[in-house]
């Protein structure tokens, strides 16, 4: 097969490709669906003790640099699998080394998230020193994430479909269907509110027009996104 037969030529077809590589460790490698059990558990502390925006910055930067290492050795595990496929102490180097290289920012993040939490956890009042709930637009933020991070499990559960074309649930529904629950519980308005629920429906309901995301698969995806939302801003607003 020419080289150019199986590249993509869209930038559709590229970020595919990449969250197709996600997919797929996270379906084949047991601790990257520990990593990304973490993170969510990293976020959903965060919002209980209420952190600062720096705070919550450098958690979540530390959160993706373990995820990043472990897709990075994953793939480095993959190539020299194929480059030697019988044992070979350099390659067993290589893979000894990228495993290292997960190690260390474990440890780092692990560092990093003691700095940030340790004056929450040490206190037993930490999680009310704030005096005010989690601000909407932080908490709006990490639901989404936290909605990105489930339909990545779940999607490598399921094991159906393409990132961006199918597969239980559906994304772009969860997605919405959560950035419209943000808005509907903040001060907006119902005008917005409304509006920001059609524009969800219509997102979900142009899946199920190009034949996508089957009727199960959007309303999955939106009752992932609306429950999501909600359960957080409860617990944490």
């Amino acid at each position: 097969m020419n080289r150019e037969d199986w590249r993509p030529g869209t930038w559709l077809g590229k970020v595919n490709c990449a969250v197709e590589g996600v997919l797929w460790a996270a379906k084949t490698q047991r601790h990257m669906r520990y990593h990304f059990t973490a993170a969510i558990a990293v976020l959903l502390v965060a919002l209980f003790y209420q952190v600062s925006i720096v705070e919550l910055i450098l958690l979540s930067l530390a959160a993706t640099l373990v995820l990043f290492a472990e897709l990075v050795n994953t793939a480095l595990e993959v190539l020299v699998d194929l480059v030697s496929p019988e044992y070979h102490p350099l390659a067993q180097r290589a893979k000894d080394v990228a495993a290292g290289a997960v190690l260390v920012t474990s440890c780092g993040a692990i560092l990093i998230g003691y700095l940030a939490l340790c004056r929450y956890i040490s206190s037993p009042s930490g999680a009310a020193a704030a005096g005010v709930g989690q601000p909407p637009v932080e908490l709006a933020v990490i639901s989404i994430l936290v909605i990105i991070i489930l339909v990545v499990l779940l999607k490598a559960r399921f094991g159906k479909g393409s990132p961006l074309h199918g597969g239980m649930p559906s994304g772009h529904s969860a997605i919405a269907f959560s950035i419209a629950t943000s808005i509907a519980i903040s001060s907006a308005g119902p005008l917005f509110s409304v509006l920001a629920l059609a524009m969800a429906a219509m997102v979900s309901h142009s899946r199920l027009l190009l034949g996508i995301h089957s009727c199960w698969e959007v309303v999955a995806g939106a009752l992932l996104g609306v429950g999501t939302t909600l359960l957080l801003f409860m617990l944490f607003a």
